[in-house]
């Protein structure tokens, strides 16, 4: 009998979790992990081999997903912190293999008609929480994470306001949930989605205001300032603006003036805006 895809071994395990009524997170984890470290220990050039392996990985993951209806969010923050783990017990973790297991991720949720929106908190939490067993710092992290979910999003003609906000909230309740500083999650992830938004060609103005709606939502889940979390998005927002053009930065500059959900975002320069 012919050995199974990693892909195929993948869905029948998480098949297995979803249908039983043990801890999808956790066991998706262990499940992802254990593939890519099979996958990775046998490849003759590693470097080469993680980003498609993160693929198949997030593919049969998704297609659990898909055929027993249920799980999706949980799934896929298990999943990317499991492939993470293996590259991790290989190689080196880079912020390549961040942006990777991102796009893979995204690019899963499409391939089954997921709501990118709904998971991007799941992608960007999971992602986030694995930094911190990993050479990547915190900040870099959140860039590529920002990054790779705004594009994956655009290429699938996502919503990126829903995306952006998404990524953010989950950056927050991952750095949360390893201790890390939660303004340097939410001000770089933002910088990441918004220098994402000037690759793709996303709308500047609607991806710093989803960023910024997904600070003021995360914020209220982990009992951080408000205001706080606003001005972190938009300061990272401004960086990433500052490298686009001067368009970009009245763009960055009109929204958080402007006030998302109620809640108005302190630019008056980097200086006087709460650094992370």
């Amino acid at each position: 009998m012919a050995e199974q895809s990693i892909g195929s071994r993948v869905k029948g395990s998480i098949t297995g979790l979803l249908k039983g009524t043990g801890g999808i997170v956790q066991g998706a984890t262990d499940v992802a992990r254990d593939a890519t470290v099979t996958a990775l220990r046998d490849a003759s050039d590693v470097a080469t081999t993680v980003a498609g392996t993160a693929a198949e990985v997030l593919d049969g993951a998704f297609s659990a997903v898909h055929d027993t209806g249920t799980g999706l969010v949980r799934t896929v923050k298990g999943v990317v912190v499991g492939i993470i783990q293996g590259v991790g017990e290989i190689a080196t973790v880079t912020v390549g293999v961040i942006s990777d297991t991102a796009r893979a991720a995204i690019k899963g949720t499409g391939s089954i008609g997921a709501d990118v929106t709904k998971v991007a908190a799941g992608i960007a939490e999971g992602l986030i929480t694995a930094t911190k067993d990993t050479g990547v710092g915190l900040a870099d992290g959140a860039v590529a994470l920002g990054r790779s979910t705004i594009s994956g999003a655009k290429s699938l003609g996502g919503d990126v306001i829903g995306t952006a906000s998404g990524t953010v909230s989950g950056a927050i309740a991952g750095a949360a949930e390893i201790g890390a500083d939660l303004l340097t999650a939410v001000k770089n992830t933002a910088k990441g989605l918004v220098q994402g938004a000037g690759e793709v060609g996303s709308d500047i103005a609607d991806v710093t205001a989803g960023a910024i709606s997904g600070a003021i939502a995360g914020a209220k889940d982990v009992g951080l300032n408000l205001e706080d979390a606003a001005s972190a998005a938009a300061a990272g927002a401004l960086e990433a603006a500052e490298e686009i053009g001067e368009a970009a930065v009245h763009t960055v500059r009109d929204v958080a003036a402007s006030g998302v959900g109620g809640v108005k975002a302190v630019l008056k320069g980097q200086t006087d805006t709460p650094q992370a």
